[in-house]
């Protein structure tokens, strides 16, 4: 089972369980989460909690599916239908972020209305160490976020950063003391205890401003770099863990 399940009173709990893979998002998995938040949103739950199981929330896609994939592979891929779903589930999601959100990962989090890290929480957008970039809408996103000067940094470099830097940053709304998951959920009780329809109302008008983003332009960029060189040489490197020897080709 890669998803998990749990209700809370008027909240329901999330957790992405693929622990031997750091809880890395195959498509399986993305399927999945977006068939429950599709779920709950026609049901009685106010609030969501997404986490992941064992010390991490998701590092990154699974690049298992993507060193073969191509472009055109890329252009009729179900997890942009997936992405979608998850981001027009219309009540709160609170991601409970511990150990790694990378890549895929932090796309995913940063999807959610509201991060809430824990001390071993680290984030990052390292895609261009692959011969890639964000293929989710997270560079996009993080740059509304941070700013054009910290969203270069941490894309163009690969930088991933610690929970203090990202609180300071603006990118999480809270940082616990311990783990993420009970402050999550306790921010995800006081939810259900308010205006559900005034909630909605609000985070759809949130969500409202993406419209400014360039979220095309940017998956684009990612499925022609899908059939680069670089892109082969990248994966292969981190398979091999080693340094890739990039021609830009």
């Amino acid at each position: 089972m890669d998803l998990i399940i749990d209700h809370g009173p008027g909240w329901s709990r999330l957790t992405l369980h693929r622990p031997e893979a750091r809880n890395a998002l195959n498509t399986a998995l993305l399927a999945h989460l977006a068939a429950a938040l599709t779920d709950l949103a026609a049901g009685p739950c106010r609030a969501v909690v997404l986490t992941g199981a064992e010390g991490n929330f998701a590092a990154g896609a699974d690049i298992a599916e993507i060193a073969t994939k191509t472009s055109a592979e890329g252009a009729a891929d179900p997890r942009k239908a997936h992405w979608a779903a998850i981001r027009a589930f219309p009540k709160p999601l609170i991601a409970a972020v511990d150990g790694f959100a990378l890549g895929g990962g932090f796309e995913l989090a940063l999807m959610a209305d509201m991060i809430v890290l824990g001390p071993t929480a680290r984030l990052g957008l390292p895609e261009t160490n692959l011969g890639l970039i964000p293929g989710a809408g997270g560079g996009q996103r993080l740059m509304a976020l941070i700013g054009r000067a910290r969203a270069s940094r941490m894309i163009l470099t690969g930088e991933i950063i610690d929970a203090e830097t990202a609180l300071a940053w603006g990118i999480a709304a809270y940082r616990s003391q311990g783990p993420a998951l009970p402050e999550a959920e306790a921010l995800a009780a006081r939810l259900a205890g308010r205006a559900p329809l005034a909630l909605m109302a609000a985070k759809k008008a949130l969500v409202a401003a993406e419209a400014a983003l360039a979220l095309a332009p940017e998956r684009a960029a990612f499925e022609a770099l899908l059939d680069s060189a670089d892109k082969s040489e990248g994966i292969r490197a981190f398979l091999e863990k080693r340094k890739p020897e990039f021609r830009g080709q």
